[in-house]
């Protein structure tokens, strides 16, 4: 997952326009987009509109649910789950103890719709409060659904009361420089990928370039978008460069060449054994990328 493009649910139109993208994957919003008015109406539209997508090529498709402590998320499920949505982000997680819960609602909906045990994967955003930001271990062994673990800045800056996530240059300040660093921590703990957080500013497409850059080069594997002109950037800087692929499978080969030892020398370099598992990694990526070098 490179590229996650949200799209509001209650949207028909912003939905068609999500999945004409070239996201890796579309995140169809029940929660933030969705006033509370709407969220019946959102989950009518957002079910008919996947239920006629099926068989139809495209991004893969998670669907945002509302968040555990609002009573909602039952109601989200029994609506979307029909419908074959392959992930489920869940807003607002507190702990690897909200994933369990989450996965055993899962598997009661997917018993009841005939969908096979487990197939849904799990997508928490991991420091929307402070609770969250301060549990980032406890998501290591959760569940075998989970497919990455994310973050999110605007929920957690009203959780704890500050007036902005970032400073007069646009950078974050050090509570959110906290979060995304647990987040990359988390996540390589649990051993799954960590995506970063939106760019809310979608006009501003130099400072979302260098995000991503600087994402990537952190350790995170893709990114979250609010709008689809975001996608095609996401998805050019977190696939792997031709030379950074080239490079990576000379490391690999000459680890398998010297009978995986734990030191290597190339190129009057020497490579240990973390340098071969950095470039395992890069390969995978590109390999679920489509990207043979």
């Amino acid at each position: 997952m490179r590229s996650l493009l949200f799209v509001p649910g209650d949207s028909e139109k912003k939905l068609e326009k999500g999945f004409s993208s070239e996201a890796d994957v579309v995140i169809v919003d029940l929660e933030d987009s969705v006033a509370a008015e709407n969220k019946a109406n959102a989950r009518k539209i957002a079910a008919e509109f996947l239920s006629a997508r099926q068989g139809r090529q495209g991004p893969t498709v998670y669907v945002r649910v509302n968040d555990l402590s609002t009573g909602l998320t039952d109601d989200d499920l029994a609506a979307l789950i029909p419908a074959r949505p392959a992930g489920i982000m869940l807003p607002k997680s507190n702990s690897g103890a909200d994933v369990q819960q989450l996965a055993v609602k899962l598997r009661v909906h997917e018993a009841e719709n005939g969908l096979p045990d487990g197939g849904i994967a799990i997508l928490p955003i991991i420091t929307e409060t402070a609770a969250g930001v301060l549990a980032g271990a406890s998501y290591a062994g959760a569940s075998a659904r989970l497919a990455g673990l994310t973050w999110g800045a605007e929920d957690l800056s009203a959780a704890i009361g500050a007036r902005a996530s970032r400073d007069e240059r646009g950078v974050y300040t050090d509570v959110f420089r906290l979060a995304r660093a647990m987040t990359i921590l988390a996540a390589a703990a649990a051993e799954t990928a960590a995506i970063d957080t939106v760019y809310p500013n979608f006009r501003d497409m130099d400072g979302f370039r260098r995000e991503c850059v600087e994402a990537e080069r952190d350790g995170f594997t893709g990114k979250m978008a609010i709008h689809p002109a975001q996608v095609p950037v996401i998805n050019e800087v977190f696939t792997p460069s031709p030379e950074a692929l080239a490079h990576a499978k000379l490391v690999v080969e000459a680890f398998r060449a010297a009978g995986n030892p734990g030191v290597v020398g190339m190129d009057g370099q020497m490579y240990d054994r973390p340098h071969l598992r950095r470039a395992e990694r890069l390969l995978a990526r590109a390999r679920a990328a489509g990207v043979s070098g």
